[in-house]
């Protein structure tokens, strides 16, 4: 393979030490790999330090500013932003450093595989999940969300073959209570945006977000593990807005 740009890895991390050996190794390709950390206490700084990664300890700042900041501090302008719990698939990799040799676009997305309940989702809402996660920082930046982020582009966009895999929770216990985390984000930056919910919202989005992934989506053939997943998804919906009409009436 000809030369291609040099790629620096970009993380944000904190107490994420279990699937993170996974995630670093997948990541040996790129010329360097950043890590800020927001106070890790269970090994996950020194794990990072173990595979040469430069760690920047930094207080947290919600998600799009806290990745913001970390591509910020990369060596190389080209960035691979990639969470903890997910591993570049061989497929990725190889597709990833093609599109380096001579970029046809500033900024690349591609299907993202969510494993859950130990099955790898390929329909409905988990798979193909675009993800886009390859960019030159001086076209593309993190938006200011503290919660569902996005990379804002100044162009066109490219897409990848390949998965980025990604590794749920490992119990429903710990991924319910990190949707629990998400839909309190998600609901008070909608309050703050001045957004309004009513009673048929409320009901309805829950009710079409099943329609959409588990039915047209056929979320079905992901078999229990599927239903399960698009089950806790409505859920997530109905919390989110009921979590606005309190946060409104407070």
């Amino acid at each position: 393979m000809s030369a291609r740009l040099p790629l620096s890895a970009v993380l944000i991390t904190r107490d994420c030490a279990g699937p993170l050996r996974a995630t670093l190794e997948s990541l040996a390709f790129c010329e360097e790999i950043i890590a800020v950390d927001s106070g890790s206490t269970d090994g996950t700084i020194e794990l990072l330090e173990s595979f040469g990664a430069r760690v920047i300890r930094e207080e947290w700042r919600g998600f799009g500013p806290q990745k913001q900041f970390a591509i910020e501090q990369a060596a190389h302008d080209w960035v691979l932003c990639i969470d903890s719990d997910e591993i570049v698939s061989e497929a990725l990799r190889v597709s990833i450093e093609r599109a380096l040799v001579q970029p046809a676009y500033q900024c690349y997305e591609f299907p993202r595989c969510n494993r859950f309940l130990g099955r790898y989702l390929k329909h409905g809402e988990g798979y193909p999940d675009l993800s886009l996660r390859l960019f030159d920082r001086r076209q593309a930046r993190w938006s200011d969300d503290i919660v569902h982020e996005r990379v804002i582009t100044l162009g066109g966009v490219g897409l990848l073959r390949g998965d980025l895999l990604h590794h749920s929770e490992d119990t429903i216990e710990s991924y319910l209570a990190k949707q629990n985390r998400y839909t309190t984000l998600a609901a008070k930056a909608l309050v703050e945006e001045g957004r309004q919910v009513s009673a048929g919202k409320l009901l309805l989005s829950p009710l079409f977000r099943f329609i959409k992934f588990y039915l047209l989506r056929a979320g079905f053939l992901d078999g229990l593990p599927g239903l399960i997943h698009i089950l806790i998804g409505c859920f997530n919906s109905f919390a989110k807005y009921a979590k606005m009409i309190e946060f409104s009436r407070r």
